[in-house]
């Protein structure tokens, strides 16, 4: 396993600096290396890494997640408002939607199985879209508008929409019945999450007003919360609604409001710890990818992703109706908001292993849509936010 880390963070920093030194987003880079190192190619990843990998990539969503929150101001998001949270779940109705629409014309599948396939691809990633926004606010971009916090908040609760979808539709397709208190988990594991998150925010808060201690403990303690937070999601999965990297984000965001010269210094820490996590999360997840099932995919499929692609960024133009943004503010918010990686790797193979007659074809768009959208938002960020949005 030491060997495979040492390909992983070598491999992955040299292809991530080399892609961002000819113009292209260094997690293209670190993409690429995963599916080099990985069981589809060259096979040099330790299998007991492999085996891990799943947890690892969590580990490095709730870093970045948690750095989020200590840089999120509520002020900003108050001021946000209604279109913050119509980016929770509008983008992602449009896609599944569109996918309802043309797959069954295109690749001559029931409906029913494409709206599996929609929950597999509709959710949004923050492990890209994250990070991004979080220059953008260091830099002053677009946030006399609020415009990266926006992004931000939608992309973190859209995972957790898009889940509760999923579930349901996968078990229609196997012949289960779905009640109304399924889809009510919604918005109950969201408001749980925030409520968990802020009341455990709210105490480390006080605890280190009254207890001096270094920032690297800090981060230790709030690394440690945010674990239980996660495990708390799965030990009480199928009893109580509740969204873990909800709950990591919310704590993150009360700790900035109730000590924010603390919150200030501890992002920096965070941030440090993102430069390892971030090459550990993209290049595990281009492990996880199967090219074989991209390179059976005939251009139909590349088709229809683009097709959906489409009609999400209709759904992200609706959210913004009635604000104070521009056309150009428009458009980079629907660019912003199209990369798709951590969901679809981790849950891309399930409607598969379930024994779906869809699950062949699901696993084939779920690596595609990995493959196009996360260069492309990256890239599409990368290149048009200093012309599109104001610096203030």
């Amino acid at each position: 396993m030491l060997t495979s880390l040492a390909y992983v963070f070598l491999l992955g920093m040299l292809l991530g600096w080399a892609f961002g030194r000819i113009g292209l987003p260094s997690l293209l880079g670190m993409l690429v290396t995963g599916i080099l190192l990985g069981p589809c190619v060259l096979n040099l990843l330790d299998p007991a890494l492999l085996g891990i990998s799943a947890d690892l990539r969590q580990l490095a969503l709730i870093i970045i997640l948690t750095r989020a929150g200590l840089s999120l101001n509520i002020a900003d998001l108050k001021r946000v408002g209604r279109p913050a949270v119509l980016m929770c779940f509008v983008p992602a109705c449009f896609e599944i939607c569109g996918m309802v629409l043309l797959a069954p014309r295109m690749l001559g599948i029931t409906a029913l199985e494409a709206a599996v396939m929609g929950a597999v691809i509709a959710a949004v990633s923050p492990a890209v879209i994250v990070p991004k926004m979080l220059r953008l606010m260091e830099e002053g971009y677009g946030t006399a508008k609020s415009i990266p916090q926006m992004i931000l908040a939608g992309a973190s609760v859209d995972d957790a929409f898009v889940i509760v979808l999923f579930t349901a539709f996968t078990g229609l397709a196997q012949g289960d019945t779905v009640a109304v208190m399924d889809f009510l988990q919604i918005p109950l594991s969201i408001l749980l999450g925030i409520a968990c998150g802020a009341a455990l925010g709210r105490l480390l808060a006080l605890l280190f007003q009254k207890k001096h201690m270094r920032d690297t403990a800090k981060v230790l303690i709030i690394l440690s919360a945010a674990f239980l937070l996660v495990a708390l999601e799965n030990r009480v999965k199928g009893i109580v609604p509740f969204s873990g990297l909800i709950a990591v984000m919310c704590l993150g965001i009360l700790l900035q409001h109730n000590r924010p010269e603390a919150a200030a210094r501890l992002s920096v820490k965070f941030s440090k710890l993102w430069v390892a996590a971030e090459v550990l999360l993209f290049v595990l997840v281009g492990a996880a990818v199967d090219i074989r099932y991209a390179a059976q995919a005939g251009p139909a499929v590349v088709l229809l992703l683009c097709c959906v692609l489409l009609f999400r960024m209709a759904g992200v133009f609706c959210c913004m109706l009635g604000t104070v943004l521009n056309a150009k503010e428009r458009l980079f918010c629907m660019i912003a908001y199209m990369p798709k990686a951590t969901v679809q790797a981790a849950i891309g193979a399930v409607p598969l292993s379930m024994g779906l007659a869809c699950g062949q074809i699901v696993l084939t768009v779920a690596v595609l849509s990995i493959l196009i959208t996360a260069p492309l938002g990256a890239f599409g960020v990368e290149r048009t936010y200093k012309v599109l949005l104001r610096k203030e």
